[in-house]
């Protein structure tokens, strides 16, 4: 008896009128887009190209270095050579359908080839392994010119970086399987719904490419991230100060002051409640202060980095002391707000004031003598440039410092957003991270412009006198009180060997712990997670280098939150009855998180 015929499913045909006004849409916003990006043209004139950067003459400097040595270019030629010959003698095995081992391999952590048809079919594992092996190659071929200084060398292999991920396979349409099928089975749609995409992201960035990372419209402040109860107690034009309601019979005496950075928002330590550092911190007993410092505008221009040590931790100081009674905090500094801490503790070492029991460092720089991929963009060319954007606005646009971070992870940060959003026509997924990365702030003029001068061109904050704080010498030599440094073994922005050797500049017992993964996820490591893990160096005094420390280091699992509770009560434990911040001397100005971090940057009202 013969087989019943079955029929082949076909994929189903869009609906045309659906199709018509996906068309219509785009065609109309292209329109205008093209429209405005005329008009704002007519208005600045024509300029002529110029290497703000200082780019192509990296690059050209190179390419003088590298043309010097033909022996070595052909050396490099014939290697590449002999790869893709490897490589083709391969795939010809393949598709006679024997096994062999390939030519080139992705790390593990690399997302881009998680597709299993990047292996499985014969086509699109020639094609990932040709571009593995370009990429190997162009890499080694500029990484270490000779002759090339060091600056110009850091910048031709970030910008080479940048060049190689960008020529990805898995950021195009015809060379991504998972693109390719998605654009079968839907008759090119995703392609359709992709360009609509894009062109909503170009409106966002009034004229720039804004890359939505997440649905912002899944997230309200104070409804679903930065839940934790608490109210505003105290504010300056700098920041406004939060009390967070306690949640146990007792807690710690000493009140708890975080200083998180004013590159971003607070609520990173708040984002839910399962991953909120500061309601863990409430749950164990500490009274928790948080600064929210304010979003400047042009009005905030002339703010320097003294009007956030005066304005922001000594004015949150007073506020608590007023509050609460006491005349010593244990305090924190995330990052930037780190750097600030610790000039706040010299400076009030140097007035011989003990406001602040102890101090932790979320991965935070003090010395900035390898400041890690960063210094790329810091030379005097790129800070003169920036200086002559910032005095024309008062301001540095939050959008201009993310997308410099975003860079320092293209892969992750932009190009997987790329093919999710733009080839695949998919919306981003809600996560709250995200969010919190998508809520840039403004950097004043004055301000950073002497925290890129000060700190990492010329590292002074390391010198004894190197900076005063309205008069005052700043030496971090004469903080004597008890520190605890988290770090984060994959940080880009703020790399922890660099992180170690600011830690052995202060004078006092230093506990240094490393934890794991990078610079937001690593301190956002809640013990419920049970992730990443954290190493600690036994030893009661800090080895001499970064690498002597790890190399006597001990792993323990989980969450560094539980180490850093357990080392912090060790220093004081002694205990009083829970402070309601609406009981406080300081009347409560609104509900937290307050109104200052409810202030979102809209690019087309900044441009």
């Amino acid at each position: 008896m013969a087989a019943p015929k079955t029929e082949t499913p076909t994929a189903e045909l869009p609906d045309p009128q659906e199709v018509a006004q996906t068309y219509a849409e785009v065609a109309r916003r292209a329109s205008s887009l093209i429209s405005d990006h005329v008009q704002r043209q007519l208005k600045k004139g024509v300029a002529a190209p110029a290497d703000e950067l200082g780019i192509a003459q990296a690059f050209m400097d190179m390419m003088a270095k590298l043309l010097a040595n033909p022996y070595k270019l052909a050396q490099a030629q014939m290697s590449l050579v002999w790869d893709y010959f490897s490589l083709w003698q391969h795939s010809m095995l393949r598709f006679a359908g024997l096994n062999t081992a390939p030519v080139a391999t992705p790390e593990k952590s690399d997302r881009r080839f998680k597709d299993e048809e990047w292996e499985q079919h014969f086509l699109f594992d020639f094609i990932k392994q040709s571009y593995l092996i370009a990429a190997r190659h162009i890499h080694d071929t500029v990484c270490c010119v000779d002759g090339l200084d060091e600056q110009t060398q850091k910048k031709v292999n970030f910008y080479t970086r940048q060049y190689i991920d960008a020529l990805s396979p898995s950021n195009f349409a015809v060379t991504n399987p998972e693109v390719f099928r998605e654009t079968l089975k839907s008759h090119g749609q995703n392609l359709l719904k992709g360009l609509n995409n894009l062109l909503r992201d170009v409106e966002d960035g009034n004229g720039n490419l804004r890359v939505k990372m997440t649905d912002t419209t899944a997230f309200e402040l104070g409804k679903n991230v930065a839940t934790t109860p608490g109210k505003v107690v105290f504010q300056t034009d700098m920041m406004q100060l939060l009390q967070y309601t306690p949640s146990t019979d007792t807690v710690l005496k000493k009140p708890l002051l975080i200083v998180p950075p004013w590159i971003n928002k607070f609520y990173i330590l708040d984002l839910r409640e399962k991953n909120s550092y500061i309601k863990w911190c409430v749950d164990q007993g500490h009274t928790v202060f948080v600064i929210s410092w304010v979003n400047p505008d042009e009005k905030l221009a002339e703010k320097s980095f003294d009007a956030y040590l005066e304005e922001g931790i000594l004015a949150a100081l007073d506020a608590i002391e007023a509050q609460t009674g006491e005349k010593q905090v244990n305090a924190i500094g995330y990052c930037l707000g780190g750097t600030l801490l610790a000039t706040t503790l010299a400076y009030l070492a140097a007035k011989r004031q003990q406001r602040i029991a102890t101090a932790t460092f979320f991965t935070a720089m003090t010395d900035f003598t390898e400041p890690g991929e960063l210094g790329v963009f810091i030379d005097e060319g790129q800070v003169s440039s920036l200086e002559k954007k910032m005095a024309e606005r008062g301001y540095l646009e939050g959008s201009e410092m993310a997308g410099t971070f975003n860079m320092l992870r293209a892969n992750d940060l932009i190009w997987s957003f790329v093919v999710n959003n733009y080839l695949l026509g998919k919306d981003p997924f809600p996560f709250d991270l995200l969010y919190w990365n998508s809520d840039s702030t403004r950097m004043p003029a004055k301000m950073h412009s002497y925290y890129l001068r000060n700190m990492y061109m010329e590292n002074r904050l390391i010198e004894p006198g190197g900076i005063e704080i309205d008069g005052v010498p700043i030496d971090l030599g004469k903080i004597k009180l008890p520190s605890y440094f988290i770090s984060t073994i994959e940080d880009h922005i703020a790399p922890w060997k660099s992180t170690y050797m600011g830690a052995q500049h202060l004078n006092g017992p230093v506990r240094f712990v490393l934890g794991g993964s990078g610079h937001i996820a690593g301190i956002v490591n809640p013990p419920s997670a049970n992730k990443y893990g954290y190493w600690v160096n036994p030893a009661a005094k800090l080895p001499e280098t970064a690498d002597a420390w790890f190399e006597g280091a001990q792993q323990h699992p989980g969450s560094w939150w539980t180490d850093w509770n357990a080392w912090i009560t060790a220093q004081d434990n002694e205990r009083t009855a829970p402070r309601d911040p609406a009981a406080g001397k300081l009347k409560p100005l609104e509900d937290a998180p307050g109104s200052f971090v409810k202030i979102r940057i809209d690019a087309k009202k900044a441009d």
